[in-house]
């Protein structure tokens, strides 16, 4: 069943992305710092002891490819916005929270570098993901309207307008969800609608307007875009 399931989402996000212009990408006109995706997957893989630095990879998976839904997948994701949320998770200068709240996550960053997080960006980026798979077919055809279309009548707008048609994302800009685990996309959105996460104001805008089974619907849905 679940395979039968998650071919319908292929095959479904496959038809969408004939039918959806995406936006284009500006070139970045500002030089990107060099990275060294190498030396991303040492940090990432093994840490660094001497900087008390834990291993990501005890958490998230070898290559990013996390087997629980209580930590994200992160391989393939784009790394800029990889980046974004570790610089999120840290505590800027000044400041006495973060802008993402996350114990673990919170310690685990205080001690890397900004070349440290992009190089780890960078690993996580270049990796295959193994993603996760829709699990309710009782659920998929709201979960489709809601990120085919949205919900007009709630103001709710289509989540492929900016995460695409098949889930990719848009480099720099919006990131890739489709494979993620539904558990974790659906853990995500209630915390935005909480304002338990409030790095991204359009995200809890949208959340906000949204009920537990229309959020549950569109995360299960999202897991088996491909």
């Amino acid at each position: 069943m679940k395979r039968v399931l998650s071919l319908m989402l292929v095959a479904s996000g496959a038809i969408l992305g004939a039918a959806v212009a995406l936006p284009s990408v500006a070139a970045d006109a500002q030089p990107r710092p060099k990275v060294d995706a190498a030396k991303g997957e040492q940090l990432f893989t093994n840490g660094d002891a001497a900087r008390n630095i834990i291993s990501c990879a005890s958490c998230h998976g070898p290559g990013g490819n996390s087997a629980g839904a209580a930590n994200p997948k992160l391989a393939g994701q784009h790394p800029d916005y990889i980046y974004k949320q570790l610089v999120n998770f840290k505590v800027k200068e000044g400041a006495k929270t973060p802008e993402r709240v996350n114990a673990v996550m919170n310690a685990n960053v205080a001690g890397l570098t900004d070349e440290d997080m992009r190089n780890i960006s960078a690993y996580l980026g270049a990796q295959t993901l193994k993603p996760a798979v829709a699990k309710s077919k009782d659920t998929v055809e709201l979960g489709q309207r809601i990120f085919r279309a949205g919900i007009a009548s709630k103001g709710v707008p289509a989540c492929a307008s900016c995460h695409s048609a098949n889930g990719a994302g848009i480099p720099s800009q919006y990131p890739r969800v489709g494979g993620q685990f539904g558990e974790y996309t659906e853990a995500q959105l209630v915390a935005f609608r909480s304002g338990a996460r409030h790095n991204n104001v359009p995200m809890a805008q949208i959340a906000n307007k949204m009920t537990d089974a229309e959020i549950k619907a569109v995360a299960d849905y999202i897991a088996g875009l491909r």
